[in-house]
């Protein structure tokens, strides 16, 4: 038989089991597995001055799971802080009302799960962990039970905010590991990755490999599939194809917005252009109305302003609409 079929139909086999390729590097691997040990160890001392050496471990099991995702996959949606500390004392706090208002273990436990599922989605702070923080709260026993409502603030949020603190602590020492996601690059020392050309991204198509060396630049674990990935890149460019104006729609004196927000809107008029060509490469000579150097003037190609215009604007009295809605 055939090695290189042989091969494929291992690959194929692998991501049907979901096996997918490892693109993170061994020192990463081990800043994960290190980050994991300090959050753990800390959060085991804390929790055993509170409910005693012997239920300790139980407490920990759901920060166990929160060490995985903090450390291991620190760029992920679950990871963050938002749905960490929000994920576990929801949770937490609806497993003792589930406890104490519902007499049957097998019932409260349940619904403490489900409940929280459906109200961490709601607030926008799944945490997978924060279900085991929900469930401990009902079958973790008297010493869990004679806490309360405090078992909410001590230990779970506790514990959920020393392990944040060592999470932020542990991957602000390494630039790649920008954490919170939402930290700004200058904040974390993070060099951004110089993204191509508009024009190339639209028109590029992107091989599965393409993924692969993506991933392997960005040096971190990424919680999606390469699959994921070129979906997702494939919808965006189908979704800019039909955002963005196509080159022939461009007319001499109307106006058009960039679509952006805040201090990046703009609406620009064409005001010249050059009557002998109308390629995509003829030049056209647009006035900024309105936005970021207003009154001011500039130069470029048809096709670098369609890549720029959004939509054809119009002026009803003092405001900029979209000259398709406002008929």
């Amino acid at each position: 038989m055939d090695t290189h079929e042989d091969k494929s139909r291992f690959r194929g086999l692998l991501r049907l089991l979901g096996v997918e390729s490892d693109n993170s590097s061994l020192l990463e691997k081990l800043i994960s597995g290190i980050g994991g040990f300090v959050g753990i160890y800390l959060i085991l001392l804390i929790s055993q001055r509170i409910v005693g050496h012997t239920d300790a471990p139980l407490i920990v099991a759901s920060m166990g799971a929160s060490a995985v995702l903090l450390f291991a996959a620190p760029h992920g949606k679950f990871s963050q802080p938002w749905n960490l500390i929000g994920g576990h004392g929801i949770a937490a706090a609806i497993g003792v009302a589930c406890a104490q208002l519902i007499p049957d273990q097998f019932a409260a436990a349940a619904l403490a799960v489900g409940i929280s599922i459906s109200v961490m989605y709601a607030l926008r702070c799944i945490h997978p962990p924060g279900g085991a923080s929900a469930l401990m709260a009902v079958i973790g026993g008297n010493p869990i039970h004679a806490l309360g409502y405090t078992y909410v603030l001590a230990p779970v949020l506790l514990n959920a905010l020393v392990i944040l603190a060592a999470a932020v602590s542990v991957n602000a020492l390494f630039a790649w590991r920008r954490y919170p996601a939402g930290l700004p690059h200058w904040a974390s020392g993070r060099t951004p990755h110089a993204a191509p050309a508009p024009e190339t991204v639209r028109t590029q198509h992107l091989e599965h490999g393409d993924l692969e060396f993506a991933l392997r630049k960005i040096g971190s674990y990424i919680d999606v599939t390469e699959d994921d990935l070129e979906t997702i890149f494939e919808l965006a460019q189908a979704h800019a194809r039909l955002e963005r104006l196509p080159v022939e729609a461009l007319r001499l004196g109307h106006y058009y917005s960039n679509g952006e927000y805040g201090s990046d809107w703009a609406v620009r008029r064409i005001i010249d252009e050059a009557a002998e060509n109308h390629s995509d490469q003829g030049l056209v000579i647009y006035k900024i109305i309105a936005g970021t150097a207003r009154n001011t003037t500039g130069t470029c190609t048809r096709a670098e302003f369609a890549n720029w215009a959004r939509y054809e604007v119009v002026r009803i009295e003092s405001s900029w609409q979209r000259a398709d809605r406002s008929a």
